[in-house]
């Protein structure tokens, strides 16, 4: 049998209540996804204004990353014992404390340091909304329900990050940062308006939490995340540099060519969430193989803009698997539900790290811009052999 555990609240039976929850809790989504797939997009921009390249920029990105992947458990195991919607509340307080600072970095090392406290209390934040989501929607439609938060990152991708890409040309790359941190103001009042008030599990504990990492399983899933994922970063981080230099985009036509990558993130989060309802784990293992054929296809494509737009398009697809990933973590972390959500972020934002790292050092050691995509077909495959090994496992012991 499946190991579900679930920690859930008492059900909200109005269309309305739930509507206005998840409206609420997407809307964070929302600001974390501007703020991380903005930075990547405007990457040329503060790389100038702080007086670095674009690799050396692209360290800003792995340290909002690390913060993720430090701040996640952290906050997670820490919190076990607050209600949830206290918990949300104050995770978007620091989220818009940190990008506050952002906007105001003197240096280029403060605005590492900067970057790592914003992404410190997104996948605690992801976490905890993926279980009061998943509390509020019927079983068999968790994922869907799981999907509608991250359907918040991705409507960032396609309205939020050309929208702060067209601010940072027009006005400076820190207004990028300013705008999000008032996203984070906002979703702060419409969790305090709408989001079910709910005690904390009379049971939750620091320790119970920590329960999940004995799980072989959760480890496994962990892993499919955060080796391919970063197939996608590889790419989309160098995006804007690549556009500019190989396909000879001028900066007014850069917002629209981060659209449809998001456009594509949004249609792959929609089918990879009716699919993991239908088939369960399995569609991971589809959406990691779209990724690898995607990616491939990319330095083909990277010379004529019109190409390269249908490639970025099936490259956002395989964001589709986050909510995957989500609502398996809830299947094999038995009663550790708060920290196992948690984590599927930090591996989310490891790929994010790992992969802007190794196309950077890919392109520094004279490979060109389009050698990402290599990277990233690499790591689309490392985390195919990953889910072969979870889901083959995970059938013998279930």
């Amino acid at each position: 049998m499946t190991d579900i555990a679930l920690d859930t609240a008492p059900p909200v039976h109005s269309r309305t209540a739930v509507a206005l929850v998840l409206i609420a809790l997407a809307m964070g989504g929302f600001a974390i996804g501007v703020t991380e797939f903005a930075a990547m997009s405007i990457l040329p921009d503060f790389a100038a204004g702080l007086g670095v390249d674009a690799p050396a920029a692209g360290h800003v990105i792995s340290a909002y990353a690390a913060g993720v992947v430090v701040g996640a458990p952290i906050l997670a195991v820490l919190g076990a014992r607050s209600p949830r919607w206290l918990l949300l509340i104050g995770f978007m307080g620091l989220f818009a404390v940190g990008n506050g600072l952002s906007a105001v970095a003197p240096t280029y090392e403060w605005m590492l340091v900067f970057r790592f406290l914003s992404g410190v209390p997104h996948g605690a934040y992801f976490g905890v909304a993926a279980l009061v989501a998943a509390s509020i929607a019927p079983l068999h439609l968790r994922t869907r329900a799981v999907s509608t938060i991250l359907m918040g990152l991705t409507l960032a991708t396609v309205i939020g990050v050309p929208f702060a890409s067209l601010v940072s040309h027009a006005f400076g790359w820190r207004w990028t940062f300013a705008i999000v941190s008032v996203l984070a103001l906002t979703t702060m009042i419409l969790v305090a308006l709408f989001a079910p008030r709910d005690a904390a599990h009379p049971d939750a504990s620091p320790l119970r939490e920590l329960g999940a990492l004995k799980r072989a399983q959760v480890w496994l899933t962990l892993g499919v995340g955060a080796i391919g994922f970063g197939g996608m970063f590889a790419v989309y981080a160098y995006l804007a540099s690549t556009l500019q230099a190989v396909t000879g985009v001028g900066p007014d036509l850069l917002p629209w060519v981060f659209a449809v990558f998001g456009v594509g993130m949004f249609l792959g989060n929609i089918l990879g969430a009716w699919a993991a309802d239908r088939v369960g784990f399995p569609a991971a293992g589809g959406l990691l193989l779209w990724s690898a054929a995607a990616l491939a296809l990319y330095p083909f494509a990277a010379s004529n803009v019109w190409a390269l737009m249908g490639v970025v398009l099936l490259i956002g697809g395989g964001g589709g698997l986050g909510a995957v990933l989500q609502t398996r973590l809830m299947d094999v972390a038995g009663n550790a539900q708060t920290l196992a959500a948690a984590l599927n972020h930090s591996a989310f934002n490891t790929a994010n790290a790992l992969g802007p790292f190794l196309g950077g050092l890919a392109i520094a050691a004279g490979f060109g811009w389009t050698s990402t995509a290599w990277v990233g077909v690499g790591l689309s495959l490392g985390g195919f052999v990953i889910f072969v090994v979870a889901w083959l496992t995970g059938r013998r012991t279930a």
